[in-house]
């Protein structure tokens, strides 16, 4: 009788969902997905849930497979050495492989006031604690949304749309990724919603407070709501659990994203450095890295060589409302290029990304094995950088003691 092999996934987000599904390939395979809810979330469409143009929780049921076991916990610690988890609940779970997919979350924005009157949009919690306030305010109330990433712009695109009073304040420069061109787009679109841009020097949030928002330039604008979208973090469950991680507590791992600690762990999405040059958080990494994740592990129980990262990039895309958006264009090495797709293209785009990213996970639990993008041949930049040996600096890389 063929041994049977236990793979627990700790994170169901784009990333461990893809994962988790993948890795019912095998029937010698049983899967335990560990999360803290009991419905996946669809982050792109947390900016939606803002504006209530939109739900961002999708039933475990549509996109995983039947053979994953779901155990809606948290994890609070990894014993690498003993091949176990232990949850909040106070149980613990044993594994033969771990694959380490717990996402991402919203930055300690270290601003005076921010932690207290800002709030931040990057989980559904928070996007559930700051509908009622929104709903709280007269639709001529001041709305500030500090941060000019794509959660910044599209979440202030949804509130303009709907007669909002907003200000966007970048920081710097207006969607940092986009080209020139996409960025004009971008710009032309905010103002014909109404909204206020401050970008370029000065701009940067110095203090937050219960009615206003103060920049580095000594403007103070008023601001009844402010919404924080700048940053992403990491949970630090990897180095409270002792194991290696860059500067930012992401999961150091080789290039078959294999811990550099532990060859029966494994990362995957926006909380893995692979050789320490870690990738864009977004979902467009997420998936293929869930998928890269899960056939490591299959071809480690196989006894073969794991193949390496492969991760390529083809686009940024970013609604402006319900009915207008940007698709921007990039190449391989996620450079974003001159060529974007605007209006009202722009947003069926968007959409259709969307839907596709459910549709992948979906398929995937049907017929583990199908998902193929991140076989898809990656950018020269990753490959010059890894030749000339700066995965692994020392001054962002923390060690197990």
């Amino acid at each position: 009788m063929t041994e049977n092999t236990h793979v627990v996934v700790i994170g169901g987000g784009y990333a461990g969902v893809m994962a988790a599904n993948r890795l019912t390939r095998r029937d010698d395979v049983t899967v335990t997905l560990i999360n803290p809810r009991p419905a996946f979330v669809h982050r792109v469409r947390l900016h939606q849930l803002v504006g209530g143009t939109a739900g961002a929780v999708v039933d475990y049921r549509e996109v995983l497979a039947e053979r994953v076991r779901l155990v809606v916990d948290a994890v609070t610690r990894i014993d690498a050495p003993g091949r176990g988890v232990t949850m909040a609940s106070g149980g613990t779970v044993a594994y033969d492989y771990l694959v380490y997919a717990v996402g991402s979350g919203s930055a300690d924005p270290r601003v005076p006031g921010a932690g207290e009157f800002a709030h931040p949009i990057a989980t559904l919690e928070e996007v559930e604690r700051l509908r009622p306030v929104l709903d709280a305010e007269p639709m001529t109330a001041a709305v500030t949304v500090v941060g000019a990433g794509p959660s910044g712009i599209e979440t202030a695109a949804e509130l303009a749309e709907q007669g909002r009073r907003v200000t966007l304040v970048c920081g710097g420069v207006l969607g940092p990724y986009l080209h020139a061109r996409g960025r004009r787009a971008v710009t032309g679109r905010l103002a014909e919603l109404g909204v206020t841009v401050l970008d370029g020097e000065g701009t940067t949030v110095t203090s937050v407070t219960r009615e206003a928002v103060r920049l580095a330039d000594g403007r103070e604008l008023p601001s009844r709501v402010t919404v924080w979208t700048a940053g992403f973090a990491v949970p630090d469950l990897a180095a409270r659990s002792g194991l290696s991680t860059d500067a930012l507590g992401r999961l150091l791992t080789d290039e078959t994203l294999t811990s550099v600690d532990d060859g029966r762990i494994v990362a995957a999405g926006d909380s893995a450095a692979p050789s320490g040059l870690a990738l864009r958080m977004s979902c467009q990494t997420a998936m293929p890295l869930g998928a890269r994740a899960a056939d490591t592990v299959l071809s480690l129980i196989a006894g073969e060589r794991p193949g390496t990262l492969n991760q390529s990039f083809g686009a940024q895309c970013i609604s402006l409302g319900r009915h207008t958006g940007v698709f921007q264009f990039a190449n391989r090495s996620d450079v974003a290029v001159w060529f974007h797709i605007a209006g009202r293209l722009g947003a069926r785009m968007k959409e259709a990304v969307c839907k596709g990213i459910v549709e992948h996970l979906s398929e995937e639990a049907h017929k583990p094995g199908g998902y193929n993008l991140h076989r898809v041949k990656g950018g020269a930049r990753r490959r010059k950088a890894l030749a000339a040996g700066r995965g692994e600096a020392p001054a962002t890389v923390r060690r197990a003691a």
